[in-house]
């Protein structure tokens, strides 16, 4: 049941019931909600001098830092797109989805400044934030790096000049997602403008899954320009709670974190908890825990082992969503629901549609596998930016296919085999990588691994297993084999069996996979 008074604040004053006692915390900084969003309005009024308004752009290459949310909630006064930039990016990466989006101003972190200066679109305006000292320390950052360049007015210097923009009867468009490019550049998710009661539905589907109530206290683990700790990280301070940003995800640290500050609530990916359970048990053992109500965990499968455990250490506060950038969440679990369905990623949430279609795009019945097409009702449709035929592409009669398979069970619990561009066919057969790794994740010496497809001139593809070994551990890729030949069928133990010391990851933990496939295909003169 929608709340008109919750969405009257989210989609147009965005202030929290609490905000006048919430804080944002990073590090040791604190910024009271109510003067962040002070700070956001301010910051507004400078965007509209710069001639930003309604439908335009504002990207944000920023890591977790107050300025994140002081640029998003600026953007959305008015009516604006503020779109994160992966500050992974290369420069023509970056530049690509500046420029692509249509970006008025960037806002970037003076450290990621220089690496793509070359790349920025011209007669784009630029702001730039000075890196602060725990975000320096987190990633070893030379101090001379992180200042606002010479002649560059530093961004919280910029905004003090402005009045706060008066409130407007405006609903923000949200945010402009740009999906990962693993088979091309990456697109633009832009939803259409919603309506009030848009809003207030998207609001109340957003407070389902990531469990927030005002007064709670948060960790964002993952990097804001990631669709789900972005919405999670802004929804949590428009609803004014306790919100502590980690400068980048370390396990101890976050059980630290934990225990000092009280917190109750967190989205989570699965990487993060195979981090946390790797930790010694004393270790473990020594954060007091006791005070997590309500986490949630998506973006990517979950070995069931992983989850079990858990949930076995952190009790039954574990939950999950499955969802996409493109419908949103339209699954969801609780801890207990999950234990009585092994596997599952959850069933569909009241105001959800999912189906499993065959290759024709027809429904398929409970157990039969298939591509998942999924749909939240009564919320603002989304197009990709500037590119209109890859949404009709992505259209499964009037659901969205957001490319991954599964299947249902006979009570409506959605299970995920694959990502349907990460499936590999080999002789024919079809196999998931997402199934191996989760047993692979399991093996003694093994951190962390990946494995994929890669041509091979008999079978099409073969599966290729990269893993990162524990430190000071002995592995070879017979013991590997030998391994998985134990726990899986045969036709889905690797043929090609790689070691790297540091898999190419993302701050959340979540590897780059495009990273470790492309050299072996363009070995072989193919594009993926």
């Amino acid at each position: 049941m929608q709340n008109p008074a919750r969405s009257e604040r989210y989609a147009f004053s965005m202030r929290g019931e609490h905000s006048d006692v919430a804080e944002v915390i990073a590090g040791n900084r604190r910024v009271p909600v109510e003067q962040l969003i002070e700070r956001g309005e301010r910051a507004a009024s400078g965007l509209a001098e710069l001639g930003v308004g309604h439908r335009d752009a504002v990207a944000l290459m920023l890591r977790n830092d107050f300025a994140f949310f002081e640029a998003s909630i600026a953007a959305g006064r008015l009516g604006a797109y503020p779109v994160p930039v992966n500050w992974h990016n290369t420069g023509d990466e970056a530049g690509y989805v500046i420029a692509n989006s249509g970006a008025k101003v960037l806002v970037i972190h003076a450290d990621l400044l220089a690496p793509i200066a070359g790349e920025i679109p011209e007669g784009v305006q630029v702001r730039v934030v000075e890196t602060p000292e725990e975000i320096r320390a987190a990633y070893g950052l030379a101090p001379e790096r992180c200042q606002v360049p010479s002649g560059m007015e530093p961004w919280g210097r910029w905004l003090e000049q402005f009045e706060p923009l008066p409130p407007r009867e405006l609903v923000p468009p949200g945010t402009m997602i740009y999906t990962s490019g693993t088979t091309g550049r990456p697109k633009g998710v832009r939803r259409s403008a919603p309506s009030a009661e848009q809003a207030a539905a998207t609001l109340e589907t957003l407070l389902m899954v990531f469990g927030l109530e005002p007064g709670c206290t948060t960790v964002i683990t993952g990097p804001m320009y990631h669709s789900a700790p972005n919405a999670y990280g802004l929804t949590s301070v428009n609803l004014g709670c306790n919100t502590i940003l980690e400068a980048r995800f370390d396990p101890e640290e976050l059980l630290a974190l934990i225990e000092q500050h009280r917190v109750t609530h967190m989205h989570m990916v699965p990487t993060m908890f195979v981090r946390l359970l790797k930790l010694p048990e004393e270790i473990r053992n020594r954060y007091d825990l006791s005070s997590l109500k309500f986490v949630v965990h998506a973006a990517a499968p979950c070995p069931p082992d992983v989850k079990q455990r858990m949930i076995e250490w952190w009790g039954p506060v574990i939950h999950e969503y499955y969802g996409s950038t493109e419908t949103g969440a339209v699954v969801f679990c609780t801890s207990q629901e999950w234990l009585a369905h092994p596997g599952t990623v959850g069933r569909a949430l009241p105001n959800a549609e999912v189906r499993i279609l065959d290759d024709h795009g027809r429904p398929l019945p409970a157990g039969e596998t298939g591509e998942v097409a999924a749909r939240l009702l009564h919320t603002a449709d989304f197009t990709y930016h500037d590119d209109d035929a890859k949404r009709v592409e992505a259209d499964r009669a009037g659901l969205v296919a957001p490319g991954d398979i599964g299947h249902l069970d006979e009570d409506g619990f959605l299970y995920i085999s694959d990502r349907k561009k990460d499936m590999v066919i080999s002789g024919g057969v079809n196999i998931y990588p997402a199934e191996i790794e989760a047993v692979l994740i399991d093996m003694p010496g093994v951190h962390d691994c990946a494995v994929f497809g890669i041509p091979n001139e008999e079978f099409g593809e073969a599966l290729c297993a990269v893993v990162e070994p524990e430190a000071d551990a002995s592995l070879d890729a017979s013991a590997v084999r030998a391994y998985l030949r134990e726990r899986v069928a045969g036709y889905k133990v690797p043929k090609v069996v790689d070691f790297q010391s540091a898999l190419p990851r993302e701050d959340s933990g979540k590897i780059f996979k495009r990273k470790l496939r492309e050299p072996y295909w363009a070995e072989a003169g193919r594009a993926i």
